[in-house]
């Protein structure tokens, strides 16, 4: 398998992890876990800590997806606003959803409990493109406060410059209950973790089926047959190499991320050092890094070829932020696929004893760690919380096999085009 994160900042600067990559037999256990993304991991090592025998399987390594190179940014919520949320779904549910997924950090729990060094800081903020945006950051700040006493600071344009050095955008919210890290030294972590508690980790072992046998499901690897009393397949952009059936339910895009050197003014750049993403929807992010490189992720591709030159992609969007670094060297460029829903909400449930948990829209950094403890949590026979976020309401997309990938480009252009046409 090719590795993308072969020029990626993060693979460069990441922990010491020996692959597991020892050919091993069959094997079994009670819970096989396909896919060691924070989904993947965090769901073993759960599961570990309730009992469970637990075998990981990963067709690259540790933190190979969207978890080891995305951009970094811990943002509390779903893709929905919570009053979206309560709207839609009305009050009882809203209430648990802001619960699980603005309220309980699972991120910075696991962080502090297994002492994962990660670079991790504090600090959010939403950029507002136009006025109209702002307007509606500002609404649903007001929103959060009254209905759940979740406090966030909006800044007026005129005040940006407490947060970002650039005269581009209208306002924004910063969310202190936000913030960013390294994603594959987090990544890592959990896999220690998970190691430690007893996971079996094997990494370079492709799983690409899930066969239901009369004694339960049976993962199917190029190395090996792993019987189970339960599977979880949390290998999100693949799960159509698995389950085809539930690849119907997200299309790929392609994110690009790149890193310049270390910058003299990266300070003056990002003064309270917040992570930041703006409120297009080809959206810009970007943040600082540990050791002052700017880490910035700009423009989509609906094609799953990546461009022959990734920071000559990504550089002209950082040029429009930040014009004072339009010539910075750019160490690193990387990229991976998102996978996106119809809805932007995750896709997640159970099929008998076979669990799943993908679709996270972009939006997972926070919430792939809490739905992983969740699956872990309905196999110990407490499901109530995994049911607040299995009954997220999911469609797949239209078309087929064929015609689902150009059928999702073109809405996705359509609103690409809004971006550029204000």
């Amino acid at each position: 398998m090719t590795d993308p994160l072969a020029n990626s900042y993060y693979a460069a600067t990441a922990h010491e992890w020996r692959q597991r990559s020892d050919i091993q037999g069959d094997a079994r256990c009670d819970v096989a876990v396909i896919g060691a993304g924070f989904t993947g991991l965090s769901a073993a090592l759960a599961c570990a800590e309730s009992g469970f025998s637990v075998i990981l399987v990963e067709a690259g390594h540790v933190g190979f997806g969207a978890s080891g190179r995305n951009g970094g940014q811990l943002i509390p919520g779903l893709r929905w606003t919570a009053s979206e949320l309560e709207e839609e779904f009305g009050s009882e549910r809203a209430d648990a959803l802001f619960d699980l997924c603005w309220r309980d950090n699972r991120v910075k729990a696991r962080i502090a409990k297994h002492g994962i060094a990660c670079d991790l800081k504090a600090g959010h903020l939403e950029a507002a493109w136009t006025p109209k945006d702002f307007d509606a950051m500002r609404r649903e700040a007001d929103y959060l406060a009254t209905r759940f006493g979740y406090e966030s600071e909006v800044i007026a344009k005129a005040d940006m410059g407490v947060h970002i050095a650039t005269p581009l955008y209208h306002g924004g919210v910063h969310d202190p209950q936000g913030g960013h890290f390294h994603p594959l030294n987090y990544a890592v972590g959990l896999a220690r973790a998970a190691e430690a508690a007893g996971v079996d980790i094997r990494e370079s072992h492709r799983a690409y089926q899930i066969e239901q046998t009369t004694g339960g499901p049976r993962v199917i690897t190029d190395w090996s047959e792993i019987d189970a009393r339960y599977v979880i397949d949390a290998t999100d952009s693949w799960i159509a190499d698995v389950e085809p059936d539930l690849g119907r339910y997200t299309v790929p895009i392609m994110n690009y991320n790149i890193a310049t050197a270390p910058l003299a003014n990266a300070d003056a750049l990002l003064p309270s050092d917040a992570a930041v993403a703006d409120s297009r929807f080809v959206l810009n992010y970007f943040r600082l890094s540990a050791d002052k490189r700017l880490i910035f992720g700009g423009g989509e591709r609906y094609s799953q070829t990546p461009p022959r030159d990734i920071a000559a992609f990504v550089r002209p969007f950082m040029a429009e932020v930040f014009p004072e670094i339009a010539d910075a060297k750019i160490d690193y460029g990387w990229g991976g696929a998102v996978a996106v829903t119809m809805n932007r909400l995750p896709h997640i449930g159970r099929r008998g004893n076979v669990f799943y948990a993908h679709g996270f829209s972009g939006h997972g950094a926070l919430v792939t760690t809490l739905a992983g403890e969740l699956v872990a949590e309905a196999m110990a026979g407490t499901a109530e919380r995994f049911d607040v976020l299995a009954n997220l309401p999911s469609k797949p997309f239209p078309g087929g096999k064929w015609l689902r990938q150009p059928l999702a480009t073109l809405g996705l252009l359509y609103y690409a085009m809004k971006d550029k046409l204000g």
